[in-house]
């Protein structure tokens, strides 16, 4: 049997189905809101932020969510089937968004969760596309969750 073509190219980072679908998804309903984010961070005192991705086996993800978040935090349900959220933490920076998402996982593992993924990213400047930044978050959350990095926060930062 021969070798298709594809089978012999190097292993690169690519999305799966699944993952542009999710893609999609997190496009749809997160890219106004980070617009206008982007429109005060422009013209107003807002100096950076930080965009989460979240997802927790056997427990409320939402609700712990919800408990935690600040007033000015925007919380996005993406997939509720899957327990997968957005929460995006205005005039934040990446060690806050750290804190807050530690709190949420703590309270999960309490609540006996045992498998939690979380990717953050903190954006310091409108200079990136909001595509971008959203493919961002993507990529980092599926790579800890390719290299298993269960019950721990994987963060970026975009200067």
């Amino acid at each position: 049997m021969c070798t298709r073509e594809n089978e012999t190219r190097k292993q690169s980072f690519r999305f799966k189905s699944e993952e542009i679908i999710l893609a999609v998804k997190m496009i749809e309903k997160l890219e106004k809101t980070i617009e206008v984010v982007y429109y005060l961070m422009n013209h107003e005192e807002e100096e950076s932020f930080v965009l989460l991705l979240m997802k927790a086996d056997n427990v409320n993800l939402k609700k712990i969510v919800e408990d935690e978040k600040r007033d000015t935090d925007i919380f996005f349900e993406i997939d509720k089937d899957k327990s997968l959220y957005a929460v995006l933490c205005q005039d934040t920076k990446v060690d806050g968004g750290y804190h807050f998402a530690q709190r949420i996982m703590e309270q999960g593992i309490s609540q006996n969760s045992t498998t939690f993924y979380c990717a953050e990213i903190e954006v310091r400047s409108t200079h990136y596309s909001i595509k971008k930044v959203i493919f961002k978050l993507i990529e980092t959350f599926i790579k800890a969750q390719i290299e298993n990095k269960t019950n721990e926060i994987v963060y970026k930062s975009l200067n």
